[in-house]
């Protein structure tokens, strides 16, 4: 007769088991009673939304007029040939309709701010679980607001970071996705952010910083003007050009990222110089008296109206005999100015010795003396009898020697008064 089998071992307890079916069912109320009471903070909170939200939605402005926008237009005065003489108004803006817009400009943009934007409806809800994972992982941080959101903040509610704004900016967000297309959505973006040096748009943004219309911008030129509107100060490519710089190839590895160009693209763009436009609201065609003698007029007549209506003016000025008489003119009085003695600089300012400092003083001294035409002006570094070495704007050196000191000579002498010295921390022209 065969041994009877054993039984398997049953293995000791862990320390601190135990088989009680009493403390197995209160571990078990104890649970129910933690996930009941979490449903119920959940609830009161979605309660206390649903409130917020019914109180706030009836606050909620018109949004029906975006349907038919009409932003702030300045006053534009123009020649005979259709040649822009003059503008006025607070917000230098071109509207521009979204086909209008070439697709690399509007590619950039997408990459950087909203890349899912014609996929979400309003609210990003993956964007934002993305931008906390990347913000939390110490990455480069990344922002939620889609480009609705943007809209909604930009159009109808101030800057101010309170829970009561970003209650009425999602709300404000599904009303305008229920109202109108992606598309008119993305042409109001386009034509109504700020973007800096007075620049509203992208294409008067193009304008300001490049001197070219939006439509003749390249990869690397919509990538540096998609960097504005984050920080339009701190990422203007005039004033940061380092920052600005970062933030353009940032842009342009994002535009790869979501396959809107090639990598072959990607680093000729990386690569390409840019040639920004320099001066502050420097005109092709000199014709200030007659801008403003229109000005006066159309003022007259519609008031304040008249820098946000978007009037264009045609006067019978022809730009090419504006353009004569006002060379002959400046060509006189240049001439004269040469054989008069040495009035000495603009200004004088002290020079810091940090570098960041330094570079902060002659840029804040420039842009209250910028350049007049074909005459320049620079913060003097080191001056004598023989050379003048003095920087302009964007850390560009200039060294004037030989026939170029001959009309400040009289500023060089060891016997020059001290308005007329010049020496280090002089702002020349």
């Amino acid at each position: 007769m065969p041994p009877k089998s054993t039984p398997p071992a049953i293995p000791p307890s862990r320390p601190g088991a135990s088989n009680d079916p009493s403390r197995q069912n209160a571990l078990l109320r104890a649970f129910g009673w933690l996930f009941g009471l979490a449903g119920a903070a959940a609830a009161v909170l979605a309660m206390v939304i649903g409130i917020a939200m019914a109180v706030a939605f009836p606050n909620l402005p018109d949004v029906s007029e975006l349907s038919d926008y009409r932003p702030i237009l300045p006053l534009r005065v123009f020649s005979v040939e259709g040649i822009l003489l003059g503008e006025f108004g607070e917000e230098r803006r071109n509207l521009t309709p979204l086909k209008s817009i070439p697709k690399v400009m509007t590619d950039a943009v997408l990459a950087i701010e909203d890349s899912r934007f014609y996929e979400h409806g309003g609210v990003d809800y993956k964007g934002m679980l993305r931008a906390g994972l990347a913000n939390l992982g110490n990455m480069k941080s990344q922002g939620a607001s889609t480009i609705t959101m943007q809209v909604a903040r930009n159009v109808y509610l101030s800057s101010e970071k309170t829970y009561t704004r970003k209650i009425y900016e999602v709300l404000l967000t599904f009303k305008l996705e229920h109202l109108l297309t992606k598309d008119q959505i993305l042409e109001i973006y386009m034509n109504q952010i700020f973007l800096g040096q007075r620049a509203y748009g992208f294409a008067a943004a193009s304008e300001a910083y490049f001197d070219k219309p939006l439509k003749d911008v390249s990869i690397a030129e919509a990538a540096m003007l998609a960097g504005l509107p984050k920080a339009p100060a701190a990422n203007n490519p005039i004033r940061n050009p380092k920052r600005a710089r970062s933030r353009q190839l940032y842009i342009i590895d994002r535009m790869v990222e979501n396959q809107f160009i090639t990598s072959a693209q990607a680093e000729a763009a990386k690569k390409e110089p840019l040639k920004l436009k320099t001066g502050q609201d420097v005109l092709r065609i000199h014709a200030e008296y007659v801008a403003e003698t229109v000005r006066q007029l159309m003022f007259a007549q519609y008031g304040n109206e008249t820098y946000t209506r978007g009037l264009n003016v045609y006067t019978t000025v022809k730009a090419a005999d504006q353009d004569a008489a006002y060379k002959a003119l400046r060509r006189g009085i240049m001439d004269f100015e040469r054989r008069q003695i040495y009035r000495g600089p603009e200004k004088f300012i002290t020079l810091p010795s940090g570098q960041q400092e330094l570079d902060d003083a002659i840029d804040d001294a420039l842009d209250e003396h910028p350049d007049n035409g074909d005459v320049l002006s620079a913060v003097v570094l080191q001056a004598d009898a023989k050379s003048i070495r003095a920087i302009r704007q964007n850390s560009e050196p200039v060294e004037i020697t030989g026939e170029g000191l001959k009309a400040a000579q009289s500023g060089l002498s060891d016997k020059a008064p001290p308005n007329i010295k010049i020496r280090r921390g002089a702002v020349a022209f």
